[in-house]
């Protein structure tokens, strides 16, 4: 009987488990996660907003109730925790799927000003993510700058202009849902420093911001007629095209005075942040215009944009897992088809699927391929790695060295704790946003 670990419970780590389970009667899946809460992204990085997204939560928990799948959260893999040796000691095969678990900074002067942040500590915070500490985004704030025009960026300039009603029936916590409700914040740009139609959002994403109530949404047409594709359009993949038809009515609607209003802007690179006081207080762009080479080239014409509060939204990145050889240049671990490979050599038994195999690339549902190719790697070395002797059951080898995971039992309770918790505010599901109350009710201790 073959015995794997996943590591992370996120779509790539729960696809890996379907795909392990799906092709092979025999094996047992351990998926392990350094968080008490399984679904990864999924969880902690979907808009509370969109609904149907995080309706996947359902298909990752059949894989996860699988007979022979097993979660196991809570369980560090590294420093502080179990060492990557030693979880390879325990199970015939580890698959890491870690994602890319930092951001990318601008590296411009003021980027670490009080008010600047980086928009995955703003997603983190207002999706209850343990780690975030951080508090008080909007607080002073009239003005905000979200630097970078992907989805991400939508998600969170979305979120700022959302209104209380839209927001309480979902599961944000309720400081962020108070915060977020006591907002001032009424402008609201978003800039990237290329045209629209090299700009990486969704149309599905970017016509959200045209539905929200009491939101006037805007693109400046002089911006937009500096990228020849805009001007245009036929020579575009269909997703581009229909994105720069949803920015093109744009230039034609109307203002209605509205109390929150959205500006598209683009060929605008960020040079600095400036500072007001003690924080930020606007961001120094300079004016670009194409290269002709599908880049752009600076013009030496500055515009500057008060903010009080700047989200950058320029990319993820991968970090160093210990012991794994790592590729700082693209973020990820060296690998043949999923194998990872140390100095060029295939390490038997080691494997990676996701961000940290491909890089912060596709949506989701790429992840399903992705994680398929390298099941279907370790499922070839199955009669080599097999061999290996490991103990009877990780789990009791894991209690042994003193970690006490949670399992699903410990999900399904943190379920009714929040259930309860959203009760009581008079919402729907409320999530725990802190290690103590979500370990607490793990615990089953909670009142």
């Amino acid at each position: 009987m073959l015995r794997v670990a996943v590591v992370g419970s996120g779509p790539s780590g729960c696809y890996t488990a379907q795909s392990l389970v799906q092709l092979d009667s025999e094996v047992h899946v351990d998926v392990l996660d350094r968080l008490p809460c399984p679904y990864g992204l999924v969880r902690y990085g979907v808009a509370p907003d969109h609904e149907k997204i995080k309706s996947l939560q359902g298909n990752l928990r059949t894989v996860l109730e699988h007979e022979r799948v097993r979660f196991l959260g809570g369980v560090r893999i590294g420093p502080g925790g179990l060492s990557g040796a030693r979880l390879r000691e325990l199970y015939h095969a580890v698959v890491y799927c870690v994602g890319a678990a930092t951001d990318r900074h601008l590296g411009i002067p003021g980027e670490e000003l009080p008010g600047s942040w980086s928009a995955t500590e703003f997603v983190s915070w207002y999706s209850a993510h343990p780690d975030s500490g951080a508090e008080g985004f909007v607080r002073g704030a009239r003005s905000a700058v979200v630097i970078g025009v992907g989805n991400v960026a939508v998600d969170v300039a979305r979120m700022l202009a959302r209104g209380p009603a839209e927001l309480s029936p979902t599961d944000m916590p309720q400081a962020a849902l108070s915060a977020l409700a006591a907002s001032r914040v009424t402008d609201i740009h978003m800039a990237g420093r290329r045209g629209p139609s090299q700009a990486r959002f969704t149309t599905k994403e970017l016509r959200e911001l045209g539905a929200m109530p009491e939101t006037d949404v805007s693109a400046d047409p002089a911006e937009l007629a500096q990228d020849p594709a805009y001007l245009d359009p036929s020579g575009l993949p269909a997703p581009q095209r229909r994105n720069v038809e949803v920015l093109r009515d744009w230039t034609r609607t109307p203002a209605t005075g509205a109390p929150r209003r959205i500006r598209l802007r683009f060929f605008l690179r960020p040079v600095a942040l400036l500072p007001d006081g003690d924080r930020v207080g606007a961001v120094r762009f300079e004016r670009t215009r194409p290269d002709g080479q599908g880049g752009v080239t600076g013009t030496g014409q500055y515009e500057d944009i008060e903010a009080q509060l700047v989200l950058r939204s320029v990319g993820y990145r991968g970090v160093p897992l210990e012991g794994l050889p790592f590729d700082t240049a693209s973020g990820t671990v060296p690998h043949l088809a999923g194998r990872v490979l140390r100095e060029g050599v295939v390490a038997p038994g080691e494997y990676v699927a996701g961000w940290i195999k491909r890089g912060p690339t596709g949506v989701i549902g790429t992840n399903r391929p992705c994680a398929k190719e390298t099941v279907l790697s370790l499922l070839e070395d199955a009669d080599v790695i097999v061999r290996k002797e490991i103990p009877a059951d990780p789990l009791a080898a894991l209690r042994a060295e003193g970690i006490d995971p949670v399992e699903w039992s410990g999900w399904q309770a943190i379920e009714r704790a929040e259930s309860r918790l959203g009760a009581s505010l008079g919402r729907g599901v409320v999530k725990l946003p802190d290690w103590e109350s979500l370990l607490t009710a793990a615990r089953g201790t909670a009142s």
